[in-house]
């Protein structure tokens, strides 16, 4: 059985979808308007709204929780492993993620794995970004993900206006 809760942040409304196997889905929702927010989580998700909402306050880094990946194919499960990987405040490249998994070539396949992630924040594809430095494909905007990283590391992103360290 899948359960849904909705979770404010200051960078919008999101949806989180899960159920007893894992967190399956954290998607933006928008920004715009007040949303019917619940008294209570659902206990299948109840941590991940509490450890999202630390996130987004600045009090957590790294998340802690059971992840429910059904369906997805095994190439995508290993670059959102390594994804996770990643600390906050860091970046790293496609190319990066391409060459750890043992194929240079697989850059793209590495982008097509960013874009279909379904736990946006949780399996953070918003520190991701070009070999150059660019920032490039982000499913909520380049904006967006530009904000994501200045939260994570404001002031490396704005000091340095590099985006890799």
């Amino acid at each position: 059985m899948l359960h849904t809760t909705i979770l404010a942040s200051p960078l919008g409304y999101w949806q989180l979808v899960g159920s007893e196997r894992g967190l399956r889905a954290v998607s933006l929702l928008g920004s715009n308007g007040a949303r019917k927010l619940p008294d209570k989580h659902p206990e299948p998700i109840a941590k991940a709204a509490a450890e999202l909402s630390e996130y987004f306050a600045g009090e957590r880094t790294s998340f802690d929780l059971k992840l429910d990946f059904s369906g997805a194919p095994e190439f995508y499960r290993h670059v959102w492993d390594e994804l996770r990987r990643v600390p906050y405040g860091h970046t790293t490249t496609y190319l990066d993620i391409a060459m750890k998994l043992g194929d240079r070539k697989a850059v793209r396949a590495v982008g097509q794995a960013n874009k279909n992630n379904p736990l946006a924040i949780v399996v953070p594809c918003h520190r991701c970004i070009a070999s150059n430095g660019e920032l490039q494909g982000y499913f909520y905007g380049l904006d967006f993900k530009r904000k994501l990283l200045a939260m994570e590391n404001p002031r490396a992103f704005a000091e340095q206006g590099k985006l890799f360290h």
